[in-house]
């Protein structure tokens, strides 16, 4: 068959990072293509498609499915992807997946006629079934993991499909499918790699851990090291990320995928993000060692009292003692905190400001808390009357979109606004990156002059 596959564009106005390489869907088409499917990737971010520029683009690729993924951000924009792909090709049949419509299921096919089947978390195995079952002419009763509308027109809702734990048995991602010089930053394109899947926590405001579920599955880290190589050497790129929620959770697999990269002499860097509680002197260091040259760190608060109502399970001081092991294994470190969860206050709010301030990392991500569906805080923002905002093009993490009666949306965004002044404004911070120079210290520098002009009331053109 001819299978489509789709990243939907963001919404207009809507708070967007540059564009990531879509690794699901890289994943999905190796998926497709193993099976013997012809396979397209339209990535709207990265080809930059409009609705009207993508309209053109499906009328020309023959599909017999059209798959669309889907954050609660691209909710809005990937059904409208779906309401035009059965404009363009009326015969092709429409599936979605991803972390919203997982625990949106019944109200997207309520909402859009366009969608005809539902994945619903974890997602390559219920694709491949759902190809088989499409090739036969087969119906879609019993393929676990997907919710769809029947011939009557009534929703069917199959159960979940357990995890997967032998993710050796997935392809590598297909990224010959995707327009890989759209992804280029600084001149580099950063390739992406999964050595686990789910988490050993629960936190309450996250949406991914009920996604790939609360356990920890691991790739064998030779094969992670094996494929790293390979792009190396095929695309000629040395920089990767990891998009592992918590990449250090089981301390020996990482010593065992430092030791490998090293074995092999890549010339390579690359990035993680982990918990704070799970890092120690040794094992950082031996990450530097091997390429890495940046630890995301989930702070989350720096208030006793919220950590505890999010159910992040670590404190202040773990959080302090990770980020000097760190810097002292000569590790940048980048900071992200959540402003305005429920039970926050002003008070609470800068009390983690100044303490990520004091932690002194290379760079920060102040978020808005943002209640997505499946997650206990949005269970607990809709029971309380507190939601304000109900259209998800707004759900960017940086736009409130409820208060509680301890803070209001307005008084969040000027928090929101104030703590990155006040980090990229403070000198010592513009003095580390003259410093530091090259492409992370330019980059610094750029929005420390961004948030002058605005201080000034200066706007770039």
């Amino acid at each position: 068959m001819k299978v489509t596959l789709v990243n939907p564009p963001y919404p207009p106005n809507a708070h967007a990072h540059p564009p990531f390489i879509p690794l699901g869907l890289a994943y999905l088409g190796a998926i497709a293509e193993t099976e013997g499917h012809e396979v397209t990737i339209i990535d709207c971010q990265g080809e930059k498609l409009t609705y009207e520029t993508f309209r053109q683009r499906i009328a020309k690729v023959k599909s017999d499915v059209v798959g669309v993924t889907s954050t609660t951000l691209l909710y809005n924009s990937a059904k409208k992807m779906l309401e035009i792909a059965k404009e363009e090709q009326p015969n092709a049949l429409t599936m979605i997946g991803g972390s919203h419509v997982s625990f949106w299921d019944e109200n997207a096919l309520n909402e859009c006629s366009s969608i005809d089947v539902i994945v619903r978390r974890e997602g390559e195995l219920t694709f491949l079934e759902l190809l088989q079952r499409i090739a036969a002419k087969k119906n879609f009763a019993g393929v676990l993991g997907t919710t769809f509308r029947a011939n009557d027109g009534k929703i069917m809702r199959n159960e979940d499909r357990p995890f997967q734990h032998d993710l050796e048995s997935l392809p590598s991602p297909a990224y010959h499918l995707l327009p890989l010089d759209s992804y280029r930053r600084m001149g580099k394109t950063i390739f992406p790699l999964v050595t686990s899947r789910g988490c050993v926590q629960w936190c309450d405001f996250c949406s991914t851990v009920r996604m790939f579920g609360r356990g920890y599955r691991m790739r064998n880290p030779k094969k992670v090291v094996e494929e790293m190589e390979m792009l190396h050497n095929k695309y000629g790129e040395g920089q990767f990320t990891f998009y592992d929620d918590a990449f250090t959770v089981n301390r020996q697999h990482t010593l065992q995928l430092c030791d490998d990269i090293k074995a092999r002499k890549l010339d390579v860097e690359w990035d993680c993000e982990t918990r704070v509680d799970a890092v120690d002197q040794e094992l950082l260091t031996k990450m530097r060692d091997a390429g890495c040259i940046t630890v995301w760190f989930g702070v989350e608060s720096g208030s006793e009292k919220v950590l505890a109502q999010m159910h992040k399970k670590i404190n202040p001081e773990m959080v302090r003692s990770a980020f000097k092991t760190a810097q002292k294994a000569g590790l940048m470190t980048i900071a992200s905190a959540v402003i305005g969860f429920p039970g926050e206050t002003e008070e609470t709010a800068w009390e983690t400001i100044n303490f990520i301030n004091s932690l002194n990392p290379d760079d920060i991500g102040f978020y808005v808390a943002t209640p997505y569906p499946g997650t206990p805080m949005y269970e607990e923002v809709v029971k309380n009357g507190w939601l304000r905002v109900t259209d998800f093009n707004k759900y960017d993490t940086a736009t409130p979109t409820f208060e509680t009666p301890y803070l209001s949306m307005e008084k969040i965004r000027e928090i929101k606004y104030k703590a990155h002044q006040k980090f990229y404004l403070r000198p010592g911070y513009v003095i580390k990156m003259v410093r530091r120079g090259g492409t992370y210290g330019r980059s610094g520098l750029k929005t420390s002059a961004a948030y002058a002009l605005r201080a000034m009331h200066i706007k770039l053109s």
